[in-house]
């Protein structure tokens, strides 16, 4: 059994880390998380994803607006073509259950029309940032909620590389955009996840004022932890997070389509005003 200390350790990629006082078995649990991209054929129930959903649906929402729906896609044609269109991602076809999590509007809009309304604000980018947020926050919750019933899961930010594509796969109207995926399932004993090491808290805590040069040494002692993650996970990874990140901005093609997002999203009936 992991204890607390273990735990931390994983987390940072360090023996060293101070280990708060405060915790709890909540705490522990989320420390332990990892992204599975192996899993068993055994299926996801309807009654686990109907508890994985209550779960989901339990995160704040913006206004109480619920901009966000999901689709659960579990034929495997569905999943081998949204893999073709998520950079054909072998563990999307395997996994039991992908979940496609969606940035929603038109519920929005269907009320509004329902009541004779306008709804000249869903034109607008903080509509659609509403709609981003609560699909986040609900996936995560249903990340949470899987993962406590024995489950693995890992997200497909490749949704987004073709974003018609996957609309016209789900049969999406108007005002509705896949944001990313999840699969979800089994984990394969055979093949474990590792815990992949987070950067000190000095890079992401800031108290009272933002700081980039209080960042530095902590990004240099990342830059060591991945470096010996990446080596212990056999991942062809060159050099240090520092120099993978940078290759991931470098340039359009590193956005894999992505860079067309905007006009993608204008054509899904998103203005962004």
């Amino acid at each position: 059994m992991n204890t607390r200390a273990s735990l931390y350790q994983a987390r940072y990629g360090s023996p060293d880390v101070a280990v708060p006082a405060a915790g709890s078995p909540v705490i522990d649990h989320l420390l332990a998380h990892c992204s599975v991209r192996a899993y068993l054929p055994d299926p996801v129930s309807d009654d686990t994803l109907a508890a994985i959903i209550a779960a989901a649906q339990s995160a704040a929402s913006s206004s109480n607006l619920h901009a966000w729906s999901v689709v659960a896609v579990r034929d495997p044609a569905r999943k081998a073509r949204l893999a073709e269109f998520a950079g054909d991602q072998e563990h999307i076809r395997q996994a039991p259950l992908l979940l496609i999590w969606l940035a929603d509007l038109a519920r929005l809009e269907h009320v509004a029309n329902k009541l004779d309304e306008p709804c000249v604000a869903l034109d607008y980018l903080e509509m659609f940032e509403v709609g981003v947020i609560d699909a986040a926050l609900a996936a995560q919750n249903a990340v949470t909620a899987a993962e406590s019933l024995g489950l693995g899961t890992v997200y497909i930010g490749a949704m987004r590389n073709r974003p018609e594509d996957v609309a016209a796969e789900l049969q999406l109207p108007p005002r509705v955009v896949a944001m990313f995926g999840l699969c979800v399932g089994t984990p394969d004993p055979q093949a474990p996840a590792s815990v992949k090491p987070r950067p000190p808290q000095s890079v992401v805590l800031h108290q009272e004022t933002y700081s980039l040069p209080a960042q530095a040494a902590g990004l240099e002692q990342y830059d060591e932890a991945m470096r010996a993650f990446y080596t212990s996970q056999g991942m062809k990874v060159r050099g240090t997070w520092s120099n993978h990140s940078a290759k991931r901005i470098r340039d359009t093609q590193a956005l894999s389509g992505r860079d067309r997002l905007v006009e993608a999203l204008n054509w899904l009936g998103f203005p962004l005003k």
